[in-house]
């Protein structure tokens, strides 16, 4: 007998819900004896993948936190005083410890159900007040990816609202690089003209829409931009200021010198540089763009009951409706980020952020004088935080080296002058020692200097004057304690995975494993700048290369780009991509994009921002790709055919069994092949992509791969193509990435948001390939069981051949309606009474609820979820029989809040018990919705954007 002496890696027990037994009795529901049954009836065999993933076996959790220490440790943590929108900060330990480590926080989803997400929705409006307050514009959203995107998308936004046929768009020199070459990427599909120069000579003629400028200059210098607005808004055209946040806290607003729009990134505010993110941008309007703002925007409501409440506004914007026609394809935003970085707002409030920003501007300015007294050129006298400096008697690549020697980075500009961009955890001891980099050791002292005659070095003409963060929650929670408590507070108030299951369909909400998380906020992966010398990350080359590796593994595919930061910018970039290769090979004018009926909203929309025409295939009785059609119009499009988009299994939850006839028709007609990966969660180690046609794919990390959604991002949507892509992968105007003819960045940061790539890398590895194909197989098992136990409630609409579903399906809700009146809506706020976040709703079918429990969910929470629905049911029933009153009834009134549950006036039919403890497990934990049915209608005819005051949450 040998003894047992290595630890086991056992962490697939941990996150696949049901264990042996609750797997073999649910088998035996379905009427099948293993898993591999399941599968053949579920998965087409012309796809199957028939061997083990090449990916390295799985590993303990304990052995993998070692594992990433010793690789966290290649990674060496210098002061990086780079800038170019990048700045060390410290995150206060209330809202590192109590939100960014906090489950409560980072397994929400999108608030789409407000009743239940009223606290991020507070947390958001926070953001949005934060954002307008010291922009000083009139509305903002409610975060977009980073800021070269953002910029991206204002360039959009202001072209949208242009006069006539203008198709130029200036941009400042003194942009950020990044930021700049994510807008010439955008533009380029668009067939938007991008010129870049001197704003000082900048000519508006009446083909300009519109200009971008930085303020600071990504140089630091502080430049009046009022003749230029002037001279713009003379000519019809509108202004964006890329503005760094925390300086507004001291200079004058951009919407006090006649900006148009602002958009910046909000890291600075508490949220670790991470590599490159995640962050959460900012986007800041006139309130004539509000029609058109890209991204969320939470508003103020009121609930049925005429208490204020909050929600999503305008959401008539969303490319899941306007599809082809959406003026943006934003999904994922950075939700978890922005509220980090309001609650900083929140903590510090007014004074403490303008103190925050003037220590910052103190010690540059102590810098600059004491590298004038030791005989520096110091290039600009106005200067928030960045000194360009000349240096003497040494040259920039000698002072560079220096720096490196005690472990710091300054920016090279290439022509002899660094930059140095300080932060708020510089300390006084750090300007010495820059001031011993530059041969001032000994001569000068940071403390000397600050005691001396040194002034502030703001143009008087741009020092702000106007007030900012007035609203009581900024003044209230400065103390841990009360700080604690709100977060608390707010953090009640939504259902989060770590109260019940979120089913969402197309969302796939699964464990975010505890162990998966701890390494995110090591300073190691934390406190990284992305711009950093190669040698200082090797901790993140070896995580970027394994997951590029087994990524391509994965899904079948050669090479991979970790850059696009969320899903949607992953369909984008794979088209842009697409629209590359044709375009080498002599056939650019390759532009028709075929997308099913059935897509996912961000498809057409993606189509359209790639600059391609969206052509839509219809579906059949069955919810599949007509075959028929597709030919035909693949046929009739064969010239300029680019390719298909298609989402596999189907949105419909479906595994087609045509796949293959579907990709060769379209290379049969010179197209390729997109693959939306959203729906990958069903297929690892069963299929790839990349074996049954497809030509490049996204992966949604978000989804698939573990990295929580946040209550609405971060994601990301990294993409896998095959050899002939691959010299077409973005490219990065900072690091070198991509492929010899590749198209430019799609993100600031050249690895997306890396800081959260440790997720997938940990993953995968304590899954090994075993693990993750019983993660898939176990994925389809309890989609299928769900279906068959809801079955005599409530359908399933679309099923494959052999009956069975893939990891998500639909439940069709349409007939209820037709004999009781009662809506998906009204079944997907009664859930909130039994504690669920409701199936999504109403797509991609009207009328029904789209279903995916995922392989986290077991067999106890499944059934408990199969009785509630049931119990909904026998509901409806008491309506269609007459023994319920149709409009007043536990279904139509729902949610039920604990506030008209106790009122004095309880005239209902129907008992208080029933309508709020309407399950055996409601008396033993109850979720209390906040708020009532939100009125959606009121919210977007009386839009209001930012907190309102005080009085009108009174009574």
């Amino acid at each position: 007998m040998s003894l047992v002496i290595d630890p086991k890696a056992d962490f697939v027990r941990r996150h696949v819900g049901p264990g042996e037994e609750e797997t073999r009795a649910m088998l035996a529901t379905l009427g099948y004896a293993s898993l591999d049954e399941l599968v053949r009836d579920a998965v087409p065999e012309c796809i199957r993948l028939n061997r083990d993933l090449n990916i390295p076996a799985a590993t303990p959790e304990a052995v993998l936190l070692e594992e990433l220490r010793s690789i966290a440790a290649k990674n060496r943590v210098y002061r990086s005083y780079i800038g170019m929108g990048y700045h060390d900060t410290v995150t206060p330990g209330v809202i590192l410890r109590n939100i960014l480590e906090n489950p409560g926080w980072y397994t929400q989803y999108t608030p789409y159900q407000a009743e239940i997400s009223q606290g991020r929705l507070e947390a958001l409006l926070n953001f949005q007040t934060m954002v307008i307050d010291l922009t000083g514009l009139d509305i903002a959203n409610a975060s977009l990816l980073d800021e070269g995107t953002a910029a991206a998308e204002a360039m959009s936004l202001v072209h949208g609202e242009g006069k006539g046929n203008r198709n130029t768009f200036l941009v400042s020199e003194l942009c950020h690089p990044q930021t700049v070459e994510v807008v010439k990427t955008r533009a380029k599909p668009l067939g938007i003209k991008v010129e870049v120069g001197d704003h000082q000579t900048f000519r508006f003629d009446e083909e300009v829409f519109g200009v971008l400028v930085q303020y600071p200059a990504t140089d630091g210098r502080i430049l009046d931009y009022r003749p230029l607005v002037e001279a713009a808004h003379a000519a019809g055209a509108s202004v964006v200021v890329a503005a760094d946040l925390l300086s507004l806290a001291l200079l004058t607003p951009p919407g006090e010198f006649g900006a148009d729009v602002a958009v910046g990134n909000t890291q600075r505010f508490g949220v670790p540089m991470g590599f490159g993110g995640p962050h959460a941008a900012y986007l800041a309007a006139k309130d004539v763009f509000k029609r058109r703002m890209p991204g969320r925007i939470i508003g103020v409501s009121i609930d049925a009951d005429g208490n204020p409440a909050l929600r999503m506004a305008l959401q008539v914007r969303e490319q899941h409706i306007r599809r082809e026609k959406a003026t943006s394809n934003i999904c994922t935003a950075q939700v978890l980020l922005a509220i980090m970085a309001s609650m900083y707002a929140v903590y510090h409030g007014p004074k403490g952020i303008r103190a925050i920003a003037e220590r910052i501007h103190h010690l540059a300015v102590v810098l600059a004088e004491g590298l004038r007294r030791v005989g520096h050129e110091v290039l600009h006298d106005h200067f928030f935080d960045t000194v360009r400096v000349r240096p003497k008697g040494f040259t920039a690549k000698e002072i560079l080296q220096r720096a490196l020697e005690r472990k710091i980075n300054l920016r090279d500009f290439g022509d002899g002058t660094v930059g140095i961009a300080l932060d708020e955890t510089v300390l006084p001891s750090d300007v010495d020692d820059l001031f011993a980099v530059f041969g001032g050791e000994g001569k000068v002292s940071a403390r000397t200097l600050a005691e001396g005659e040194v002034r502030p070095a703001l143009p008087p003409s741009l020092r702000r004057t106007s007030e900012y963060l007035t609203h009581p929650v900024f003044n209230r929670y400065h103390s841990e304690t009360e700080m604690l408590r709100y977060i608390h507070r707010l953090e009640s108030r939504d259902l989060s995975l770590n109260t019940s299951m979120i089913s969402l369909g197309s969302c796939t909400m699964k464990l975010n494993a505890t162990t998966e998380m701890i390494p995110i906020t090591w300073p190691e992966f934390a406190k990284l700048h992305p711009f950093v010398p190669r040698d200082q990350a090797l901790g993140y080359a070896r995580i970027i290369k394994d997951l590029e590796t087994w990524l391509a593994e994965i899904t079948g595919f050669s090479h991979t780009s970790l850059m696009p930061n969320s899903g949607a910018n992953g369909e984008y970039t794979g088209l842009l991509v697409i629209r590359a290769y044709h375009s080498d090979r002599g056939e650019g004018h390759r532009d028709v994009c075929l997308v099913p009926a059935s897509a996912h909203g961000t498809n057409p929309a993606s189509a359209v921002m790639a600059g391609m025409q969206v052509v839509v295939v219809k579906t059949d009785e069955g919810g599949n790709i007509d075959l028929s059609d597709l030919k035909a119009k693949a046929e009739a499009n064969a010239a300029r055919l680019a390719c298909i988009m298609i989402t596999y299994p189907s949105t419909h939850g479906v595994f087609e069994a045509s796949i293959r006839e579907i990709c060769d028709i379209v290379h049969a007609n010179g197209g390729l092949v997109y693959l939306d990966g959203a729906n990958l969660n069903a297929q690892v180690g069963l299929a790839r992509p990349g074996d049954y046609g497809a030509d490049v794919c996204h992966i949604n990390l978000h989804k698939t791969f573990a990295i929580p959604h946040g209550g609405g991002g971060p994601g990301m949507g990294p993409i896998c193509c095959k050899e002939a892509l691959a010299p077409y992968l973005p490219r990065h105007p900072i690091v070198s990435v991509g492929g010899e003819k590749g198209v430019g960045p799609v993100a600031s940061a050249p690895y997306g948001s890396a800081s959260i790539l440790p997720i997938s890398w940990a993953y995968i590895r304590l899954l090994g390939p075993d693990g993750l194909k019983r993660a898939s197989e176990v994925a389809l098992l309890n989609a299928n069981y769900l279906s068959a136990r809801l079955e005599e409630y409530f359908p399933t609409l679309y099923r494959g051949e052999k009956g069975r579903v893939a990891h998500e399906f639909i439940l069709d809700l349409r007939p209820v309606r037709k004999t009781s009146g009662i809506t998906d809506e009204d079944v997907a706020k009664r859930l909130m009474d039994y504690g669920f976040h409701a199936p999504t709703q109403s797509f991609p079918v009207h009328g029904t609820l789209m279903v995916e429990p995922t392989e986290s969910e077991s067999k106890y929470e499944l059934d408990r979820f199969c009785e509630a629905m049931a119990s909904i049911r026998r509901e409806i029933e008491e309506v269609e029989k007459g023994i319920a009153d149709p409009e007043d009834n536990p279904l139509k009134n729902a949610p039920h809040t604990a506030r008209m549950v106790v009122a004095d006036d309880w005239k209902h039919p129907y008992s208080r018990e029933q309508a709020a403890f309407p399950a055996p497990w409601t008396f033993e934990h109850k979720f209390w919705p906040a708020v009532r049915r939100v009125d959606n209608a009121y919210g977007d005819r009386h839009l209001v954007c930012a907190c309102p005051p005080v009085a009108e949450y009174a009574g």
